[in-house]
């Protein structure tokens, strides 16, 4: 697949809210329930200016567009804000359309947001696509789990760590 990448620009905030949206509808309806879907649409215009205050801020999204320039994946990484944090950087959120899984689009975002420098990331117990993609990538769990804010139904999550690749 034909995709690019760059930096998210604070026009972009609304795009990308509406594909965060729609890649939960697709990684997560089987965990969630249909009011957790709608209060998150209800939402929309909220974190759209969270968006744009986030890029405006200088904390960078890095953002994939398939060939007809519709934006197909999203990713965040920066420092972790975790107290035990086993490195500095954390993947705060990787998300790519379903039709688009499997071609590359995630890897990439991957490499542009960490390369291959140490770091960590939670992801949901019930994931396993998301973990086999991260295993992949040399992040293993390290036994810290948690469970996710209420309004996210207290799902169960874990931490995974890489030490960097090569390392």
């Amino acid at each position: 697949m034909d995709f690019t990448l760059r930096p998210a620009t604070v026009d972009d905030a609304r795009a990308m809210a509406v594909m965060h949206l729609q890649s939960w509808r697709e990684s997560y309806g089987r965990l969630l329930p249909d009011e957790f879907f709608a209060r998150q649409e209800a939402g929309l215009p909220q974190r759209i200016d969270k968006y744009r205050e986030y890029i405006a801020a200088g904390h960078a999204r890095m953002l994939a567009f398939g060939p007809d320039g519709d934006l197909v994946g999203l990713g965040a990484a920066g420092q972790g804000d975790d107290e035990d944090r086993p490195c500095e950087t954390e993947l705060f959120m990787l998300y790519t359309l379903e039709r688009i899984h499997g071609r590359g689009v995630g890897q990439a975002l991957v490499d542009a947001l960490i390369g291959d420098r140490p770091a960590y990331l939670w992801v949901l117990d019930d994931n396993p696509r998301a973990q086999a993609f991260y295993r992949r990538n040399g992040f293993v769990p390290d036994g810290r789990r948690q469970l996710c804010d209420p309004s996210w139904y207290s799902l169960p999550e874990h931490r995974m760590v890489r030490p960097g690749v090569g390392s």
